[in-house]
């Protein structure tokens, strides 16, 4: 018995915070390897519309990819205890993510102005789904962005263990969603 209570067992080396976002990261990897798999097999069946994607999601990609290199830099700033340098980028990575989402809606806009319209074919309709799925998980880190930047102006400035670990947490989960948008504009391009 007591070698079940000693410190050695009774501690996790991964935060259960960490665990979590990762066990959650693992579960939406898989929600989007189904739905790609079945974008490839559904084309495989034919009757598919073959339409070029708006250049626009690749001006997207530009800005997930700035955003993801201020939030990284805003999160090495904040550990080496540059105040106004963390404050400052990750405000820019708020707007970035704002403006990743506007863009992406102008897409659809645009395909909608070329014919994909989300009823016209399969193919375009797995387009505004899986880019939608994408925008919505987006979304759900500007959420965490909001919160990070309540902690960075409201709170004093303290680089405390626990707020780095937050911290750490919405830059995880934000180079998630840059590296899947990676994969689906490179999943997109392939299968055009």
């Amino acid at each position: 018995m007591g070698a079940i209570s000693s410190p050695e067992y009774s501690r996790s080396k991964i935060p259960p915070q960490k665990l979590a976002l990762w066990v959650g990261i693992a579960s939406i990897v898989m929600m989007f390897g189904a739905i790609t798999s079945a974008y490839v097999v559904r084309r495989a069946a034919g009757n598919w519309f073959e339409f070029k994607l708006p250049d626009i999601f690749f001006l997207n990609t530009v800005v997930i990819l700035l955003s993801s290199l201020t939030l990284h830099i805003s999160y090495t700033a904040f550990k080496k205890g540059k105040e106004q340098l963390y404050k400052g980028l990750l405000v820019a990575t708020f707007v970035l993510g704002i403006l990743f989402v506007v863009l992406q809606y102008q897409g659809w806009v645009a395909m909608t102005v070329i014919g994909a319209t989300f009823t016209i074919n399969p193919s375009s309709s797995f387009v505004y789904v899986i880019s939608g799925l994408h925008a919505a998980h987006v979304l759900g880190g500007i959420a965490a962005l909001i919160v990070a930047m309540i902690y960075a102006f409201v709170l004093p400035y303290k680089p405390t263990e626990r707020r780095r670990l937050r911290f750490e947490l919405v830059v995880n989960y934000w180079h998630f969603v840059d590296v899947l948008w990676l994969y689906l504009i490179v999943f997109f391009m392939l299968q055009s």
